[in-house]
């Protein structure tokens, strides 16, 4: 792969930085066939030890060293085939320099090792004088190569084996790994679990789970499907994981090839690092997805987790990656799978927004983080690759296949990659290959453009109609193409593309058309004038989308078009007209639209008009029946800052919904609404926000923690720094703590030199801790800051970390600081005139909108 257009000449922001290099899989030395743990832990002193023992066949004979991954594991002996061995080890790697050099027949290296309060790979988690209710866990996290942190390994995941393993803990807790229990037996006040994997696997997917538990019992087809949550948590167990065996069947129908593993059990585990972990067959999750009655109205992300985690079953687990720089193979599938699984359970419109919000998360990353190819094997750490381009732009391009392939194709494509791979390793190649034998289609053009380079096409298109040559005219541009390119057009997409011309009784005509240069304009003759333009019918295609029609066709478009996005583009297009025919027609989707998201965007768009005219249409989505509608009106109500919609927020506060994140939304909603006039509401709000803080825990501190984004947005008040500095101590639950250390940052721009100093004497104690969640949390808090003093503590916590993903959040954030410095300086000093100016203009449009009605 060329790295010379990694990134666009456009984009500073690069993915690498200092330090990257490309990564290779190491030299094979053999063939791994099998790995045994026997560990006994000491939960208490949170240390373990044990006996790694690794069954390897020689690629070749004569090999007189073989080089482990071992990263700060204490190691006691080696032995092969029962006979000690010399070795070096540097807390990096062990060397065995073997005493008889290997022939071809398989050997047996017996590592005995124990490890004191491991940093990574295996996790002790209890209750401490901070958080004494904290369960007592012992569980594990090998992605991507943290294996090595608790056993000697060869770290990579082109090395597939079976496993085993058998640990003894105290008789209270359970302990749950991979594949069956064969063996479990009580000795004194210890339980000793054996289980064994027989189908093989990577390190990275070897797991280990030990708790108090409670086991809900499930079952597909006769395998045995098992939750285990702590104690108390069974109702929401079952509210959380219970569509997991109808899940099973769906994706065994879907991949064409039966869930392949003798159980699925799914642990969910305090202080995860991760949402989850598709472990063979033990999927660990985060304890913070598991939902209570209330939570599970709108909140349709654990159904997600779950249906993700257990896709991961087929790719990634049976059908495993060769090398990290391929992993969207399989996290975009799983990616793509919750997709799959919304249109299986809530139909088409309900998945094709799904998946317009996933690829929105992927452009959002592209525009303001980096731009980077898909496939890339240049990095610091593997884990900087788990980013928004390999989950969410992963999934986009499996449904761009879906869409060139069509279903039946695309079913039987893959199909046949899960078949012919499973157990085996794969490479993006692999796919492309399963994909043309079993279609005829060769889509390297595809992957040239979206998957081995970096970007999308941004398209805007202009229409206009010929009366007297029944013509209609389409221009097509492609913005991402710069003038600057001197011809050499790297930019440039090579797409076909349906455009559809629609009326409101009859289905939409369609042509194909070839767009492959920086502006091309289309002269389609058609019997009469349509009523809307489709762009890209279906919506298969990643892109981003600028429509330029007259303001009849958006509102025909966005009351006729039966492709949910299509609605939508039009919603944000006629947001941009922002006149009183605008806020008319996005009125009537608020209230009328068949579809949720429709509804939901329509509400967006609404916000973004800012006069007075949209807050009164917006006021109307709140006795709409879907939750997550309600939400979005409340979020825009707060753009419309004048005392109608502030008091509207507020008698809605005073309200309890029966949504947490109505209720979160509405409280944020209050603080960001005060400007301008609202200002002398800051006293109120400040009480009432305090009242939310004093009176509403409950379901992961939603509610609580959107009264700390309240109070973050009073930028100019130290009374709100003061409160949320109080929830950022030590012994707060870890949800609203977590909140309020990011809200330190956001509320520190407006404030005083003295409040600033006192944020970041907070936040630089905060930044010694070692929790993970904690230090992503003030790298956020600190990117926010606008003083150099922010620089110097973000240097320092990515000097420490353990962790590449803090390095790097902490890096990227120090560049943040560094860019508002060296801005103009006199931008702080207007920002209260700039809010004063704002709020009078919005009186003065919506008076001048109004008398442009009336003429």
């Amino acid at each position: 792969m060329s790295i010379k257009n990694f990134d666009s000449e456009d984009n500073n922001r690069k993915f690498e930085l200092p330090g990257a290099k490309p990564h290779y899989n190491p030299d094979r030395c053999g063939q791994v066939n099998h790995i045994f743990l026997d560990l006994s832990l000491d939960i208490p002193q949170k240390k373990f030890e044990g006996t790694c023992t690794i069954t390897l066949t020689p690629v070749r004979p004569g090999i007189n060293q073989l080089i482990l991954d071992a990263v700060d594991l204490n190691i006691q002996s080696v032995l092969i085939n029962q006979i000690s061995q010399p070795f070096d080890y540097n807390r990096e790697q062990l060397t065995i320099n073997l005493l008889q050099p290997t022939t071809e027949k398989p050997i047996n290296i017996a590592i005995n090792y124990q490890v004191e309060q491991p940093q990574r790979g295996l996790y002790f988690v209890g209750p401490d004088e901070h958080y004494p209710n904290k369960p007592t866990q012992v569980w594990t996290q090998g992605e991507d190569e943290d294996s090595r942190f608790w056993f000697p390994c060869f770290d990579y995941p082109g090395q597939l084996a079976t496993s085993e393993i058998k640990v003894r803990v105290p008789n209270n807790f359970i302990a749950i790994s991979n594949g069956k229990l064969i063996n479990q037996e009580t000795v004194k006040n210890e339980t000793i679990y054996h289980w064994s994997q027989e189908q093989i696997h990577p390190t990275y997917l070897m797991t280990l789970a030990v708790g108090e538990f409670s086991e809900i019992k499930d079952e597909w087809k006769g395998i045995p499907v098992t939750y285990y949550v702590e104690k108390g948590r069974e109702e929401q167990g079952k509210i959380s994981m219970g569509k997991t065996p109808q899940m099973i069947e769906y994706f065994s129908n879907k991949f064409g090839y039966p869930y392949p593993y003798p159980k699925y059990a799914q642990v969910c585990v305090d202080d995860f690092i991760f949402g989850g972990m598709e472990n063979t067959s033990t999927t660990l999750l985060t304890d913070r997805c598991l939902l209570d009655e209330k939570a599970a109205l709108d909140n349709a992300g654990t159904e997600s987790l779950v249906a993700h985690e257990l896709a991961h079953q087929w790719f990634g687990d049976l059908v495993v990656i060769k090398h990290w720089s391929h992993a969207w193979i399989k996290e975009g599938m799983a990616s793509y799978s919750e997709v799959l699984w919304t249109e299986n359970e809530y139909g088409k419109d309900d998945a094709s927004y799904y998946l317009l919000k996933e690829a929105r998360s992927y452009l959002e990353e592209d525009s303001s983080r980096y731009r980077r190819p898909i496939v890339t094997n240049i990095y610091r750490e593997a884990i900087e690759l788990y980013d928004r381009h390999l989950y969410e732009k992963g999934a986009c391009v499996y449904h761009m296949i879906r869409g060139i392939l069509g279903e039946e194709l695309f079913d039987k494509a893959i199909h046949t990659f899960v078949n012919e791979n499973a157990h085996k390793t794969v490479e993006t190649i692999d796919l492309l290959r399963a994909i043309e034998k079993s279609t005829g289609y060769n889509l390297l053009f595809l992957f040239d453009q979206y998957v081995f380079r970096g970007g999308h096409p941004d398209y805007k298109i202009s229409y206009s109609w010929d009366n007297d040559n029944n013509l209609g005219k389409i221009t097509i541009t492609q913005t991402q193409v710069k003038d600057t390119d001197n011809g050499k057009n790297k930019d440039i997409f090579d797409l076909k593309l349906p455009i559809g011309f629609g009326y409101s009784n009859t289905t939409i005509k369609t042509f194909t058309l070839r767009l492959h240069e920086k502006q091309q304009t289309f002269y389609i003759p058609l019997e009469r004038k349509p009523e809307f333009i489709s762009f890209d019918v279906g919506n298969y295609f990643l892109k981003t989308v600028e429509l330029d029609y007259p303001i009849a066709e958006l509102k025909a478009q966005l009351k006729y078009d039966t492709d949910p996005v299509s609605r939508i583009y039009a919603a944000i297009a006629l947001g941009k007209k922002g006149n009183l025919e605008a806020i008319k027609a996005l009125e009537e989707a608020l209230t009328q639209d068949n579809f949720w998201g429709v509804r939901f965007e329509a509400a967006k768009q609404l916000g973004k008009i800012q006069l007075d005219q949209a807050g009164e249409a917006l006021t109307k989505g709140l006795s709409d029946n879907n939750l997550k509608v309600r939400r979005a009106v409340i979020e825009s109500l707060s753009n419309i800052k004048n005392n109608h919609c502030y008091q509207t927020l507020k008698s809605c506060l005073e309200t309890e919904d029966k949504s947490y994140y109505c209720e979160a939304a509405t409280a944020s909603s209050l603080g960001s609404i005060l400007s301008g006039t609202l200002k002398d509401k800051t006293t109120e709000v400040i009480n009432l926000l305090k009242k939310v803080l004093e009176t509403r825990s409950g379901w992961n501190e939603v509610v609580r923690s959107g009264a700390i984004s309240g109070l973050s947005n009073l930028k100019n008040d130290p009374v709100a720094v003061d409160i949320i500095a109080e929830y950022t101590k030590l012994g707060i639950p870890q949800a609203l703590r977590l909140a309020a250390i990011r809200a330190l940052g956001t509320v520190s721009t407006g404030q005083t030199p003295n409040k600033v100093e006192e944020i970041l004497e907070q936040l630089d104690a905060i930044s010694q801790e070692s929790f993970f969640l904690t230090q992503v949390s003030v790298t956020t808090a600190l990117g926010q800051m606008e003083t150099p003093k922010a620089i110097s503590i973000l240097q320092s916590l990515a000097e420490r970390t353990p962790d590449g993903r803090v390095k790097r959040k902490a890096e990227e954030a120090i560049k943040k600081v560094q860019k508002k410095l060296g801005s103009d300086k006199g931008i702080q000093s207007l920002r209260d005139e700039i809010e004063k100016l704002k709020q009078e203009n919005q009186e003065l449009q919506s008076r001048l909108a109004n008398l442009e009605a009336k003429k």
